[in-house]
């Protein structure tokens, strides 16, 4: 993936637009006629009642509940196009083969064809963008500690975009659920504002500071045509929402994705006259 094509805030506007488009993830295809049942026993994603034409994302868990893989795409009837990140695809491959067993499903890599008509956006418009958005990229903005419940606010039967909380067993299911019962992750995703004065962006990677302690994890970051310096961190849970913090020597402010009590409990007590009751 390019980082970009000449002019990063043009091409963040024209992605806005709808007007460009960004390519360069990796593309697989999986066809048979268990594709879907076989994704929704995999996956954290609910694919057994996924519709033609439909996007949808979904995390891959280890037994512990840390996302090992992530994969997003959409089903033509006939075959769910998926799209992973650069990099990753033949560790993903390798390990969605090895879940195969009897299953009807076969899967194969696919070229990646420009989209027709519309300029090309690079990966600095893009992340931006995403940042902007709360939207983490896994690998970058995760470690192998990650829990999906560190990452997204509950949303009806969701957490978040790639993580279905009503639906069956599924790698990681009880981690997910339990932590989301009783509220309180470890850590949560965090935007960060960051000072403009340093003409620099932090590493990803570098350690978060509160008072010279570390507090958290940098992941990526990227310059916004209309916020500056942005950037995607995860903090400990209990690190207050309004505390300053510094990162790679930059001064940084947060912008609260995700609430430090997130879960059930805190959805519960959100609907009694919006006091936190501990239930």
């Amino acid at each position: 993936m390019r980082l970009h094509y000449g002019d990063p805030f043009r091409e963040q506007k024209l992605l806005v637009a709808g007007e460009a488009s960004c390519e360069g993830f990796p593309r697989f295809e999986i066809a048979g006629p268990e594709r879907l049942s076989w994704l929704h026993a995999i996956t954290a994603q609910d694919f057994a009642r996924l519709q033609p034409h439909v996007p949808v994302s979904a995390y891959i868990l280890n037994y512990q509940g840390h996302i090992i893989h992530a994969l997003w795409g959409e089903d033509d009837g006939q075959v769910f196009h998926a799209q992973t990140e650069p990099g990753h695809e033949a560790d993903l491959l390798a390990w969605l083969g090895s879940m195969v067993f009897a299953t009807k499903v076969e899967m194969r890599s696919a070229p990646v064809e420009p989209a027709a008509e519309k300029p090309p956006a690079g990966s600095w418009a893009y992340d931006a963008l995403r940042i902007a958005a709360g939207t983490p990229r896994i690998f970058r903005d995760t470690d192998d500690r990650t829990l999906p419940n560190e990452l997204a606010m509950p949303d009806g039967d969701r957490l978040g975009a790639s993580v279905h909380l009503k639906k069956g067993c599924y790698p990681g299911q009880e981690t997910v659920a339990r932590v989301y019962n009783i509220g309180r992750p470890p850590r949560r995703l965090t935007r960060l504002l960051l000072d403009g004065s340093e003409d620099r962006l932090p590493d990803m990677g570098a350690d978060v500071l509160l008072e010279g302690e570390i507090v958290g994890r940098m992941g990526t970051s990227a310059i916004h045509y209309e916020l500056g310096p942005i950037g995607l961190a995860l903090l400990k849970r209990d690190v207050p929402t309004g505390a300053a913090l510094t990162v790679d020597g930059i001064a940084a402010s947060q912008q609260v994705i995700v609430d430090p009590d997130v879960g059930l409990h805190f959805q519960a007590a959100q609907a009694v006259g919006g006091k936190r009751w501990l239930l």
